[in-house]
């Protein structure tokens, strides 16, 4: 039957969208990297490499608008960096789907994504191989520009990240071929790894160069709020993009049918109780944030700048979540809501 199964307006949030003043500039040259790096068509200057997207579907995607809803108080060479990452983590998902996903070559997706490990050292210095393709061509820029001097201590973490998100990939494609739908245990921990979500902090950290002070950094509170915090981002992407995904892509890596098959109920009933899951997790993260935080705080002494830096960190991640929010509930990439689903 068909029903309107996923009602996106539904996913809960509290804070308000805020959108960086620097858009119009974002804009302005929302396609000038994404062509440098050849992920986009030039019919002026053919090439034997295949791009990724036509300039059309390019702008469909909005990516500036997500850039400058989820970091609106970066300044504007933030804005730009974070705005080149986004546009490479839409080019892996794009490319790996279409070489991979759609003709189920796990041992070319293997390959592939064994290369861009290369890609991803943490020393400086180090040399990556010559990009093959307009992924590797954006992975090996965005090496030479991630980690300013006051970002130096990212490097290793955020190039971890991202190895678990290409690896996580990899793992969904030998899900989908065998069948194999995950565990609802398992599955949001493996979607902070497949959605890129550990790279989310140094997002807000580049945007608002404040950080979490280290004498909570490693607490079990913060542990608990950052889990929930990257939890929303993969999960609410599930919701958003479940017909692109499970009826385009046939991908079994989904939070509706993680829920409906580890529950055991159909998927009409498991569409409800994936979005609920979804908002439980956002209620954790706010109320982590409004009750168990200020009480950390307290206890662990931190002095005026450090609980300054923390609230300047903490909108910045309201911010995040409120952008990313409007983008999955208006960007043509995730606009219909009409599925067709059978019990």
């Amino acid at each position: 039957m068909t029903v309107r199964a996923v009602e996106v307006p539904l996913l809960w949030m509290p804070y308000a969208l805020r959108v960086n003043p620097h858009l119009p500039a974002l804009h302005e040259e929302s396609e000038s990297w994404a062509r440098a790096m050849g992920m986009l068509e030039d019919h002026h200057r053919p090439s034997a490499r295949p791009a990724i997207w036509s300039r059309s579907k390019f702008h469909a995607m909005t990516v500036d608008q997500l850039t400058a809803w989820t970091l609106p108080d970066a300044s504007l060479a933030a804005l730009r960096l974070n705005h080149r990452f986004n546009i490479w983590a839409l080019a892996w998902d794009d490319y790996f789907a279409a070489a991979f996903k759609q003709t189920g070559d796990l041992p070319g997706a293997r390959a592939f994504t064994t290369r861009l490990h290369a890609f991803l050292h943490s020393e400086r210095g180090a040399r990556p191989p010559e990009p093959a393709n307009a992924v590797e061509r954006g992975m090996a820029d965005l090496q030479r520009q991630l980690f300013p001097p006051r970002l130096a201590h990212w490097r290793a973490e955020f190039n971890r990240a991202l190895a678990r998100y290409v690896d996580a990939g990899v793992e969904e494609l030998a899900n989908s071929l065998s069948g194999r739908i995950p565990h609802l245990i398992d599955y949001a921990p493996f979607r902070r790894e497949s959605f890129a979500a550990y790279t989310a902090p140094y997002s807000v950290e580049l945007a608002t160069g404040a950080r979490i002070p280290e004498p909570i950094r490693h607490s079990r509170t913060v542990r608990a709020l950052l889990d929930a915090f990257m939890d929303f981002m993969g999960l609410a992407n599930d919701i958003a993009s479940y017909e692109r995904e499970v009826h385009e892509e046939k991908d079994v890596n989904n939070l509706v049918l993680v829920v409906g098959t580890s529950l055991g109920i159909s998927l009409h009933d498991a569409v409800p109780a994936a979005l609920h899951l979804v908002n439980a997790r956002l209620r954790d993260f706010e109320h982590l944030r409004q009750s168990e935080l200020p009480l950390l705080v307290r206890r662990a002494g931190l002095d005026r700048d450090e609980r300054a830096e923390l609230e300047t960190w903490l909108r910045g991640a309201c911010g995040f979540l409120s952008g990313l929010h409007a983008w999955y509930t208006g960007a043509p990439r995730y606009a219909s809501a009409e599925l067709s689903l059978r019990e």
